[in-house]
């Protein structure tokens, strides 16, 4: 899916569209910097307990650096130097995966910016505000050439609109008030005539808005298998932090006491902590090859999907469609008979040819016999 244009100032003829940025490297200096500041950021302890393998090994590493510098020992100083290592690499990998997809997203937010919208006022007048100052009610004119500031409904004229930067449909559509096609979606261009649109999105819940969520891998969801990696990597730190705890006792009992960061540095030796760390950093890498294709998935599911296909086959709009949708129920009005309803039926989609309007011939014919 392409991004869609979002600057209502006429070049030459047409503003031009815009795709998202996909050719960023991943070793991009800006990405790298900003992902060394988020890696600090991310060792709020409300951020890493998403993670308890890493959240224990941030609390361990707390427990040597004040150990350290309660005694001073070069054990203990390697052992915690190791240990926050450990944790920032784990939180800087999560921040690099994130930084393209925040990227493409900040070329979004700067194009919606651009966006002009001509809103009328009570007196019939209109006055330029940029499109994200547009609230739920207000009504804006779009004319030819220009791109529509806002999700609505038009409620005077008809025109027709480019979608494809949406939908991916390549011909131009007509929307009209009055209409079943009144709807149309912030980010399309007007290609003729003029319309007035009433915003019925506030600022934050447009398509567009969601479209950024998605880039940057807010809104992901989790796949069963990453919801069942969670449950293992939480099983298994919780028994080895019991294993290394007891360890203790046992070796009070033997004389040979531990050290505390002898046993922080055994947890973290048998914990899986590179799984740990590195398995938000691996679903978000999924959404951005997505994303570098111009392909949005709405899910992890759906990455996991692509990532065992090899060639895929879409119509011209780019959408997957399976038409399983079949006739299943006649449910007549009062006064008509459900014989009357079936040929009703039968005669308004014998030309169908699709999938729904051959199901529904083959059951009118059911129930008319």
């Amino acid at each position: 899916m392409t991004a869609p244009a979002l600057s209502a100032r006429p070049e030459e003829d047409r503003p031009p569209k815009v795709r998202i940025r996909s050719a960023a490297a991943l070793f991009e200096p800006a990405i790298l910097r900003r992902a060394a500041v988020a890696a600090f950021a991310k060792l709020d302890p409300r951020v890493m307990i998403r993670i308890p393998v890493m959240f224990v090994v941030e609390i361990g590493s707390v427990i040597t650096t004040v150990d350290f510098f309660a005694r001073p020992d070069l054990f203990v100083g390697l052992v915690a130097l190791w240990l926050w290592a450990t944790v920032l690499f784990a939180n800087f990998a999560e921040a690099v995966a994130e930084g393209r997809g925040k990227a493409q997203a900040d070329t979004l937010r700067k194009a919606r910016k651009d966006t002009v919208a001509c809103r009328l006022r009570t007196n019939g007048t209109t006055e330029e505000i940029p499109s994200t100052q547009l609230k739920v009610g207000d009504r804006c004119v779009v004319s030819a050439d220009q791109v529509i500031p806002g999700d609505g409904d038009v409620i005077e004229g008809i025109a027709v609109v480019d979608e494809s930067a949406i939908t991916g449909e390549s011909a131009p559509v007509m929307r009209e008030s009055g209409g079943d096609r009144f709807a149309v979606t912030g980010g399309t261009i007007v290609l003729s005539d003029q319309i007035t649109v009433q915003i019925t999105s506030s600022p934050g819940e447009t398509f567009l808005d969601r479209m950024i969520a998605l880039v940057e891998g807010a809104s992901r969801q989790k796949t069963p298998n990453e919801i069942a990696l969670d449950i293992l990597i939480a099983g298994m730190t919780l028994i080895l932090l019991v294993t290394v705890v007891t360890l203790q006792p046992m070796a009070v009992y033997d004389k040979a006491i531990q050290s505390t960061a002898v046993l922080v540095a055994l947890f973290v030796c048998l914990a899986p902590t590179t799984i740990g760390g590195l398995l938000s950093a691996i679903g978000i890498a999924g959404m951005d090859r997505m994303v570098q294709r111009n392909v949005l998935a709405m899910s992890g599911r759906a990455v996991e999907a692509a990532g065992d296909c090899s060639t895929l086959l879409l119509d011209k709009t780019g959408t997957i469609t399976y038409g399983n949708r079949m006739a299943a129920e006649l449910i007549p009005l009062r006064g008509v008979t459900e014989r009357e309803v079936a040929e009703a039926a039968l005669l308004s989609s014998v030309a169908d040819e699709t999938p729904e309007g051959r199901s529904i011939v083959d059951f009118a014919q059911e129930r008319s016999r």
